[in-house]
Formats: structure tokens, sequence, C-alpha cells
């Protein structure tokens, strides 16, 4: 092997970024495009088309995208809490056990991870668990692996709640919310 065949190895070998690197530049850079476009929040009966998500570094597979967004979510998940007779839950969680929520108001809120006021409301949720009114389920619904839902009830941007009843019957549809607040005074 020549000198040059070797130390171009060695470059490769010893100063080639990680993943986690990449992972590590290429995240912020994604969450400032998105920043800086916005992810639509609009009012009652707006419905734009969804906020294409942002192409990242061909360095960064779509599937590191995944993994790394994966990752995150179960680290939400297990922090979740079902507080009092209110909860904040998954849509496996949901689907697990309808029963469970059935007697109460059930509102499905389809976020989307890259959506920055999606994540607004997440976090407030999270954070109010505790506020959740008695009766009042809110169910996290990921807005791009739920084609079906979507279709069901007409979701066409992030950020859309849809009250259902027992049987899964849309009784009302809107987008914006941000707090358990607005969220209950919509289900009243």
């Amino acid at each position: 092997m020549t000198e040059t065949n070797s130390t171009f190895i060695w470059f490769t070998i010893n100063m080639s970024p990680s993943r986690a690197d990449l992972i590590r530049f290429a995240l912020p850079l994604a969450a400032i495009a998105l920043v800086l476009t916005a992810c639509g929040s609009s009012s009652s009966g707006d419905q734009a088309e969804p906020a294409a998500a942002p192409s990242v570094s061909a360095e960064v597979t779509e599937s590191e995208m995944v993994e790394t967004e994966m990752v995150e979510s179960e680290m939400v998940e297990s922090e979740m809490v079902e507080s009092g007779a209110g909860a904040y839950i998954t849509l496996a969680d949901f689907e697990a056990n309808p029963d469970t929520y059935a007697a109460g108001d059930i509102v499905l809120f389809f976020n989307a991870s890259w959506c920055s006021t999606c994540k607004e409301a997440r976090d407030n949720f999270e954070a109010e668990a505790g506020a959740i009114p008695a009766g009042l389920t809110i169910v996290k619904v990921d807005f791009d692996d739920s084609d079906e839902l979507r279709q069901k009830y007409g979701v066409t941007i992030q950020h859309t709640f849809v009250q259902v009843d027992a049987d899964g019957n849309e009784l009302a549809k809107w987008n914006g919310s941000v707090t358990v607040d607005e969220i209950a005074e919509q289900t009243a």
C-alpha cells in the first residue's frame, strides 16, 4: 500500500464525523429551518396543506432521523403522566384500552415531531398533565404515521385536534390550541 493511500485511509477512519456528530449538527439546522418556515397553526376551519419536512444533509439519512425521533418519542412516552381522571396518552395506549376512556371526552391531537407549534403544545400538555380536567383524554397521534386516521377525519395539517365519541365518530375539529385550558374550552 502506498503512503498516500494509507494516509487517506487513516484520515478517513480517524477524521470522519461520527453519526452522533452528524445528528448534533443536522438537527439544530433542521430546527432552525422549521422556525424560519413555521409549521402552520391556523385558526379553525383553515385547512392549508401540510408543511413539508425539511430536507436534511445527505450525510444524515432519513432512517437515522426516524431513529432519533423514535428515541425522543420513547423518552417522552416514558415520562408521560396519567394524572387524576384526565390523561395525555399515546395512540397506542388509547388503542390498547379504549374502554378506559370511553366515558369521557376524547380529543385526538394530530402532531408532527418536526412542527414547532406541535412541540409547544406537547410540552404544555406534558407540563400541565395534572391540570387536565377529569374525564378529558388527549391522545397524541403522529401526523406522519397515521394516514388512515388523517383520511378518516379529513385532517390535512398538523396541529389539528379532533374530538371523537366512544365509537370514533367526529364531534368537533379545530387547530391551533397549545394549552390544556384551550382544549378544555373546546370540549365544554
